[in-house]
């Protein structure tokens, strides 16, 4: 459930805001979780081309109990627990793609598509998820799953090609 989008002066009044809402990202008239995923990936072409997976994905969980935090105090602040505007979830699921899969555009692109369907559409076990926890761990949790799915479909095709 979304309600009105926030302003400006919301996301930057308060550092859970400003992460929740991906440093504004969030703030896109037009399909937020697909504009916090469209910024989330020139910062991880950038950060996959400097560290492993091994730095990579310690720093992606704690980027995941940050956002459980932010998306906990933005829910409750804007009086939606999963505001379409907060969109730390999708950046984070996004990275955590980019961390795992090759560093070409291709499987890139097949990621995103993949991941933003899958985020969007919440086939099992994404929509369950998504009813069965509430504050800023459902926020977040729905989003990893979707990207998991993702990679899932991902390795699946480079099996078979």
């Amino acid at each position: 459930m979304t309600s009105a989008p926030p302003s400006p002066a919301f996301a930057f009044s308060h550092p859970a805001h400003a992460i929740a809402l991906g440093g504004g990202a969030g703030l896109s008239p037009v399909a937020p979780g697909t504009a916090g995923t469209l910024v989330a990936w020139p910062v991880g072409w950038l950060l996959t081309g400097v560290f492993s997976p091994a730095v990579l994905l310690p720093t992606l969980l704690a980027l995941f109990v940050l956002g459980v935090w932010a998306c906990e105090a933005t829910g409750r602040d804007l009086g939606v627990s999963d505001h379409g505007a907060m969109v730390w979830d999708e950046m984070v699921a996004f990275l955590l793609m980019l961390a795992i899969l090759p560093r070409e555009v291709a499987w890139q692109l097949a990621a995103f598509v993949l991941f933003r369907a899958f985020d969007i559409a919440k086939p099992p076990p994404i929509g369950w998820l998504e009813r069965r926890f509430r504050g800023g761990f459902g926020v977040m949790i729905d989003d990893i799953v979707a990207a998991g799915l993702a990679l899932v479909v991902l390795a699946a095709a480079k099996r078979l090609l």
